[in-house]
């Protein structure tokens, strides 16, 4: 069950393009937490809704994660400083089934983040022949974590749009490459609907398991509001509205009606 958190603030770190990396100190929540799930954080008093933020990692008694300042709540969230205080919820939803075996993790943008937590997760308590990871970014200046991935990866491919750094294109011409040598048993990903989309299909193709994050818009995080309501299928293949905040945000990529 998700339970309401006061943390102290450790770190608040620009990483690139007002993208920033906050640590907080919880050893309660991180003993709970797992990769895929996210975090409902308060961004002052004013502000009524919380904001869903994916957690990035998990480090003894850490909890990090990453965002991007898009407007009033996230802009007050990252101008919090070490030492103060987050009121937050957490954490919530279904994450990432982490199975034995060797994984492609495929980040597009602020999908990344998530997946290096898998990524550590993975390495430190499951049997994994291969972690690899795939990371897409609009350009340069957008590009995150990379070096965090690589410690915790065999191989990381960075790739641009614009090709300004890594392999010039989309995700899904590495992610064939790699499916197609029959060495991987699952791709988890997570980003933005029609990268994951994409994804999907090519796993459909090369008979391998997805896993999906989906990105949905977010109420109250706890299954109440209705606002997140995504169509899957159920066991019988019939079509169902589920709540990513609670029946994910993680799911199935064959499950999901895109």
């Amino acid at each position: 069950m998700p339970d309401v958190y006061i943390c102290e603030i450790v770190e608040n770190t620009l990483l690139t393009n007002a993208i920033y990396s906050m640590t907080v100190k919880s050893r309660e929540l991180a003993s709970v937490s797992s990769p895929g799930q996210f975090l409902h954080i308060k961004c002052g008093r004013a502000r009524l809704l919380r904001r869903p933020i994916s957690i990035c990692d998990v480090k003894d008694d850490m909890v990090s994660f990453v965002f991007e300042t898009k407007g009033e709540g996230t802009v007050w969230l990252s101008r919090r400083q070490p030492g103060e205080s987050l009121d937050m919820i957490g954490p919530l939803g279904r994450g990432y089934v982490m199975y034995e075996g060797s994984y492609i993790l495929v980040g597009g943008g602020l999908g990344a983040p998530p997946l290096l937590y898998a990524a550590h997760y993975a390495r430190e308590k499951t049997i994994n022949r291969k972690i690899t990871a795939i990371l897409g970014f609009r350009n340069a200046d957008r590009v995150i974590l990379v070096d965090e991935f690589k410690e915790a990866c065999n191989k990381v491919y960075l790739t641009t749009d614009d090709g300004s750094a890594g392999i010039h294109g989309a995700i899904t011409g590495p992610l064939k490459e790699l499916l197609k040598t029959g060495e991987y048993e699952t791709v988890m990903t997570c980003g933005q609907l029609p990268m994951q989309k994409a994804v999907a299909e090519i796993c459909e193709k090369y008979d391998v398991s997805c896993q999906v994050s989906l990105e949905e818009r977010m109420g109250c995080g706890i299954g109440a509001c209705l606002v997140c309501a995504c169509a899957v299928k159920d066991k019988e293949g019939n079509e169902q509205m589920n709540r990513a905040c609670i029946d994910g945000p993680v799911f199935d990529s064959k499950n999901v009606i895109w």
